[in-house]
Parts: C-alpha cells; structure tokens; sequence
C-alpha cells in the first residue's frame, strides 16, 4: 500500500496484467498517478484557502474578478461560464462572498435588468493575501520539481487537454 493508504500504481498494474494479460496496461500508471497527485495536492491546497475563510469555490470567484482587473467586475454569466458553472451555482457562492462583504451587486446601467458583480475592497484584501499565500504553498509543494521537469509536465497536460476540449 503506497501514501495515505492508496493502492501503489505498480500494485495496481502487477495485479491488472496478472488478472488481463491480454490487456496493455501500461497507460494507466500515469492516470493512476495524475489521480493520486491531484487529490493529495488538492486538500493541500484547500488548507490555504480555508485558513482564509474560503472555500474552493468563493476562491475562484475572487481570483476571477482579481484577474478581470481595475474595476474588477464581472457579470454573474461570465462568472458562470469562466468557472464552468451552472447560474444557480454561482448565485450561491455570490450570496455567500456578498453577505460576507468580499463582492458587492451592481445594477448593469447598460441593461437595468441584470447585474454586475464587483469585488469590493475588503475582498480585494482578501484574495491578494489569499493568493500570495496560495502561490508560497504551490511552490512548497513542488519544491522538488526541476523548472525543466514542470516545463514537460506543463506540455504533456497541454495536449492531453487539448485532445480532450
């Protein structure tokens, strides 16, 4: 048994080729590993976010309307679309960043029957802080990857994604 538990990926391929050797499983250590690296990194990630007072989600809300820049507004639609979610998703988490301060709703003068999201002062404070610290926790973690090593990581995740779009 490998980290945490989980199965080892050569665990998982030795018994896969004793158990289907008419199979060639080789491709399957890296979707093994890719699964494993994202849920181990992903609550590590999540530890920043929640010593912030955020979750996953509010996070990438702010960090949205942080990188529109200056005014830093968005309409819920584009939230919606940049986040991959659904508009009663994304009402959600704007309820939640707005009674907390971190947005704020605007009418759209240029159509009086939507809105504009606006990230407020205090939630502008917030995610720069947030993703300054972010940022020093994804460096911790990959400490030990070479700039060469992410550069091939980054390539190879660039075409499978592009296969899969």
């Amino acid at each position: 048994m490998g980290i945490d538990g989980m199965a080892d990926a050569e665990e998982i391929l030795a018994a896969w080729r004793r158990e289907r050797p008419d199979l060639e499983v080789c491709t399957l250590a890296p979707f093994i590993r890719t699964l494993q690296v994202t849920q181990l990194l992903a609550a590590e990630v999540e530890k920043v976010f929640l010593e912030h007072g955020l979750r996953r989600g509010e996070f990438d809300v702010l960090t949205s309307l942080r990188r529109a820049g200056a005014p830093f507004i968005l309409t819920p639609s584009e939230l919606a679309d940049l986040l991959m979610l659904s508009r009663a998703g994304m009402t959600n988490r704007l309820d939640r960043l707005e009674s907390a301060g971190y947005v704020a709703r605007r009418l759209d003068p240029g159509d009086r029957r939507s809105f504009l999201i606006a990230l407020t002062e205090r939630g502008r404070e917030l995610i720069d802080e947030t993703f300054t610290a972010h940022i020093a926790n994804l460096h911790r973690l990959t400490a030990k990857v070479t700039p060469e090593q992410r550069a091939v990581l980054d390539e190879i995740m660039r075409t499978l994604l592009a296969d899969l779009r």
